[in-house]
Parts: structure tokens; C-alpha cells; sequence
């Protein structure tokens, strides 16, 4: 069963208060979308390397820039990678990379999709996602336990006390990682049903297993990995470089 992934880097950096974008921002000696793609290329299945097919979705007017921060990786790995051009949302952006792999995939191929935000997910993350859909289920998610107490509230304002509505039991909870892990056809038909809402950030959606719950499929949960955070702002990037020595 052949396994590709896509690695979504079409981001801005404007939260991470950096002028370049999110993927190309250094983080550890390396960009982010370099050490996201190493950790998926270095995962490995029974036979040898686990993914046979690497798209990179990137900025448009950055495009080269990530083609050449990859050259290390394609030297190193010998995996065939290719860059495209993202689109306006994540969801945009991961439909481009579907597009982009090769036609002639099996609707049963394994994909996984995963963000550079997340450069530090260990490959034997990768390695559980995708053996989770090998085994038979369609749409998997990692997942950590939520520690946190969580409370819901009425519409969304920040400026302004709120009234406590809710509090939701937290042993039910899982705070999703990626990478996700789906049946091609699975995922395309998914991002086929959802394509008018793609490139309106109001209601496009915030990650693949979404989409496949739309459908009212089921998602499977695998457990997730703390090494697999997600930077966002400056901060995440200051931490998640006092971990690389811990």
C-alpha cells in the first residue's frame, strides 16, 4: 500500500512577528519546513523508508525559496519531493497538494497531511498514524489528553468578561496534532464535498478530519506525541528552541 504525504508550508509568519513566512522561519539551525520534512521522510515502514512521495505546498511568491531550503533534504533522502503553490487557507492549500500527487495513486494509498508548524513530530509518530490507516481506518488523528480545565462560553469576545455556560468534562478531550492520516479517496472526496467553502478563512476548515466528519464518517484517535507542538508565535519559537537541548 503506498503511503505519500503532503507538508502544508503555504503559512505567514505574521503571528510569529517574523518577516518571513512561517516555514521558512530558522528554528534550530534549520527552516521549519526543513525539519518537518526530514521527521516525514525519515519514518519507516516494513520494507524501507515509509513515504514514497513528498508535496510541499508553499507560498507562491516563495516558492523558490523553499525549493532551495529542500535540496538538503532531497540530497540526503533521495525521495522524490516537490514544491507547489498553497492557496489562500489550509484547506486551499491541502487540496493543491492533493492535486498534485500522482494520478495514478490507488484510492487506498495512505495519506498523510501535515503542517511545518509542527516541524519536530518524531517519526515514530508518522510511523503510528499511518499504520493505523494500513490496519483499515479511513481518517486517523493523533491526539493528546487535555490537562487543562476547559469552560465554554457564549460567542466569542475577547474585550469583555463572559459568562461560564459549561464545564466540559476533559477526560473526553483530545488536542489533535498532526500528522493525519487518511484513504486518499477518502480524503478527496471529503475535500470535494467542502470545496466552495476552501478559500473563505471564515469557513474553511482547521484541519483534514473535519472534513471527513462532515461526511458523518468516523475518525480513529492514535495517541500523539509532545515533541509534535505547534509554533505559532514568537514564544513557541523561543521554546521550541530551549528544547532541542533537553
Amino acid at each position: 500500500m503506498s503511503v505519500v504525504a503532503v507538508l502544508t508550508a503555504a503559512g505567514s509568519g505574521t503571528r510569529l512577528g517574523h518577516a518571513l513566512p512561517k516555514a521558512l522561519v530558522p528554528v534550530r539551525g534549520e527552516r521549519l519546513v526543513v525539519h518537518a520534512a526530514r521527521s516525514l521522510l525519515a519514518a519507516r515502514g516494513p520494507d524501507g523508508p515509509l513515504v514514497d512521495e513528498l508535496v510541499v505546498t508553499a507560498p507562491a511568491e516563495h516558492l523558490d525559496d523553499v525549493v532551495s531550503a529542500l535540496d538538503a533534504v532531497r540530497a540526503e533522502t533521495r525521495a522524490p519531493v516537490r514544491v507547489v503553490p498553497g492557496g489562500a487557507t489550509r484547506q486551499a492549500s491541502v487540496a493543491a497538494g492533493l492535486a498534485a500527487l500522482p494520478g495514478a495513486l490507488e484510492a487506498d494509498a495512505v495519506v498523510l497531511v501535515h503542517d511545518a508548524a509542527r516541524p519536530f513530530a518524531p517519526p515514530d509518530l508518522v510511523e503510528r498514524v499511518a499504520a493505523a490507516v494500513r490496519s483499515g481506518h479511513g481518517a486517523v488523528v493523533p491526539g493528546l489528553p487535555v490537562t487543562d480545565t476547559v469552560k465554554r462560553v457564549g460567542p466569542a469576545d475577547l474585550t469583555a468578561a463572559q459568562p461560564v455556560l459549561a464545564t466540559v468534562e476533559r477526560a473526553d478531550l483530545r488536542a489533535v496534532q498532526t500528522p493525519q492520516g487518511f484513504r486518499l479517496g477518502l480524503l478527496r472526496d471529503a475535500h470535494d464535498e467542502a470545496v466552495a467553502h476552501a478559500h473563505d478563512e471564515s469557513l474553511a476548515a482547521t484541519d483534514d478530519a473535519g472534513l471527513v466528519e462532515r461526511l458523518g464518517l468516523d475518525v480513529w484517535v492514535v495517541p500523539g506525541d509532545e515533541r509534535a507542538a505547534k509554533i505559532t508565535t514568537a514564544r513557541d519559537l523561543r521554546v521550541a528552541e530551549l528544547l532541542g537541548d533537553a
